[in-house]
């Protein structure tokens, strides 16, 4: 797939230009959990679930693929990780996508979800977003200096071409080697465009959705999110 050169997504100043001006209470999806949100800004309103760890100063935003929403891959991991980390002082931000499928624009939602968080105590975040969430959060995480780590679950290469600018701040990609939408070489592609730290994980039988490695998957999240989050300086 294209590497966005020369497109918006390889411009950071057109992400800086978003406010959240209100956070409001709206209904959660039916069958999910946690505490449903929107945020409102001058570009629109932006869906959002909080699975809130009172008194918590850490925090993870989770995105999903072109489509949005808050499923994630798995099924279900997102919201159970989210759950989980509650218990560890990690609050969690499951955010959709005003215009799904539109990468400067996803950009900027999840940028408002930064600054959501940082305006709730949460700084720095981890954000985590698959497909092409894995380059919306790549594309973000280059631009803002309250993320304290990327990762980039079967990722699209088309607006991953920023991820060297991640660094010094980790960067994670995760990929099944037997996806048949976005090939595993798409991984291994923006592993390559990203500077140390980083880290390639790639799980032989996994499908795009990487239903075949979740428990695995989960495992190796527990570990890399929290640590993470430990080593990431408070941003003053």
């Amino acid at each position: 797939m294209p590497d966005g050169e020369g497109t918006a997504a390889s411009r950071p100043d057109t992400y800086l230009k978003i406010q959240v001006n209100e956070v409001r209470s709206i209904p959660l999806p039916d069958g999910d959990v946690g505490e449903g949100l929107s945020l409102t800004t001058e570009r629109g309103d932006i869906p959002a679930i909080l699975h809130r760890s009172p008194g918590s100063t850490k925090g993870v935003i989770w995105v999903c693929g072109a489509r949005g929403g808050f499923g994630g891959p798995g099924p279900g991991l997102y919201a159970q990780l989210a759950q989980e980390f509650t218990a560890q002082g990690i609050t969690s931000l499951r955010l959709d996508y005003r215009l799904p499928n539109v990468l400067p624009e996803c950009a900027m939602d999840l940028l408002a979800g930064v600054t959501c968080l940082e305006d709730m105590g949460h700084d720095p975040v981890v954000v985590v977003g698959h497909s092409f969430g894995g380059a919306v959060v790549v594309a973000a995480g280059a631009v803002s200096r309250h993320v304290a780590g990327v990762v980039s679950l079967s990722p699209q290469t088309y607006g991953a071409n920023m991820a060297g600018l991640v660094s010094p701040r980790p960067t994670l990609i995760v990929h099944g080697k037997a996806d048949t939408r976005l090939p595993y070489s798409c991984g291994m592609q923006v592993y390559e465009w990203a500077n140390e730290p980083k880290r390639l994980v790639l799980y032989d039988g996994a499908e795009h959705r990487l239903e075949e490695c979740r428990e695995e998957l989960a495992e190796l999240l527990r570990e890399w999110i929290p640590a993470t989050l430990e080593a990431a300086p408070v941003i003053l």
